[in-house]
């Protein structure tokens, strides 16, 4: 699990002037803070800490800083710690770490930390801001799915803007259409569809704009090469965190095999019936192969 450290000079007053103690707004802060001395004892954390880590405050003042870290991650934690003291106004820009922190139950969370300096007069303290960032390493790793379903699908999986401009294109619609990626990235859709078809996608996409879906629209696409072909297309939106639709997605599956076997199979019913139907002088439906089997009545016997 990896943990984001961002070092910086905090600049404000967190102590009281009169006081010595740490002013309430400290509570108000979203993330869990805690703040520790020199030698990694834990000075002062913020109910938000209590909640992620599920101490009560008394039990974490007086402790060292490595009660919320694995074991197996101590020693890193310490050096890290005497690096940053020796020099906290060097430490001005993002640094990775893989770090993970410790619950009072002993379960593990994938944590971000950012770490600010205070200097008392009396002795430097570092505050640290301590973030859950269990949501995000989920959204990461659906993330990561999404991206090998698309890499690996057999469906053509294709993205656009909504005023239809190509924005991402999978192996498999390189297969289908013939365009490699960068062939087709950020030109217009519309350039896979019939010349009788271009306002096809228009239409589509005011649907789009709306949140709605087009499920299986059975159409015909353009390769490469100029040949038309037949697909059955699903679009679906694409949101933005704040739910805005800002593209489309489109899947599409290349049914012309299908529908040459539909036709196939058709014909070969059509030739049947023809060889089995007959029209009676009446203008009826009649079988052949029972008008064929009667015996016939010779002109000598009528």
């Amino acid at each position: 699990m990896r943990v984001l450290c961002h070092f910086a000079p905090y600049e404000g007053n967190l102590m009281s002037s009169t006081s010595g103690t740490f002013e309430s707004p400290l509570e108000a802060v979203l993330d869990a803070l805690v703040g520790m001395d020199q030698n990694g004892v834990i000075r002062f954390v913020n109910r938000q800490t209590e909640s992620l880590f599920g101490y009560d405050r008394d039990d974490l003042i007086g402790q060292r800083i490595e009660t919320l870290v694995p074991e197996s991650l101590w020693q890193i934690y310490a050096e890290h710690r005497e690096r940053y003291f020796a020099d906290p106004k060097a430490r001005s820009s993002g640094l990775d770490l893989v770090l993970i922190g410790r619950r009072q139950d002993g379960t593990e969370v994938p944590i971000n930390i950012s770490m600010s300096h205070i200097d008392t007069g009396d002795v430097l303290l570092v505050v640290t801001a301590v973030r859950d960032v269990t949501q995000r390493q989920q959204a990461v790793k659906n993330a990561q799915l999404t991206a090998a379903i698309v890499q690996y699908s057999d469906e053509a999986i294709i993205s656009c803007s909504l005023d239809g401009i190509i924005t991402s294109w999978n192996p498999a619609a390189e297969r289908m259409y013939g365009y490699l990626s960068a062939e087709v990235i950020r030109r217009p859709a519309k350039l896979l569809t019939p010349k009788d078809r271009t306002t096809e996608i228009g239409a589509i996409l005011e649907q789009i704009k709306v949140g709605q879906h087009v499920e299986h629209l059975q159409t015909l696409h353009v390769r490469k090469d100029g040949r038309a072909f037949s697909v059955s297309a699903t679009i679906s939106p694409i949101f933005d965190a704040d739910s805005a639709v800002v593209g489309a997605v489109v899947i599409c599956h290349d049914v012309t095999a299908p529908k040459l076997a539909v036709r196939h199979t058709r014909n070969l019913i059509y030739a049947a019936l023809d060889s089995l139907l007959a029209i009676s002088p009446e203008r009826a439906l009649t079988d052949v192969e029972e008008t064929t089997s009667r015996p016939q009545r010779s002109p000598r016997n009528s």
